[in-house]
């Protein structure tokens, strides 16, 4: 294993880190993702009841992973990062 200097050499050497998506896009990002979650929970809300749900899952399912793929897009453009 290489020793202590040997590894601060390295931390400095290596470039920043650069996210994937540029920071400035962020709230927009939230605001879509957001937006989307509203707009299919209301959806889910006028769907018929049916005995089998399946549609209904898909629904939820998708609102749901949006709604929390959004918040954490929202929580970056304000600068908490989860």
């Amino acid at each position: 294993m290489a020793d202590y200097p040997q590894i601060i050499a390295l931390h400095r050497s290596l470039p920043s880190f650069t996210p994937y998506i540029p920071v400035a896009l962020l709230p927009y990002i939230a605001f879509l993702l957001l937006g989307s979650t509203f707009a299919l929970a209301f959806y889910f809300s006028t769907l018929p009841k049916t005995t089998i749900p399946a549609h209904e899952t898909m629904v939820a399912s998708l609102a749901s992973v949006l709604g929390g793929f959004g918040v954490v897009a929202l929580f970056c453009s304000v600068g908490v990062y989860v």
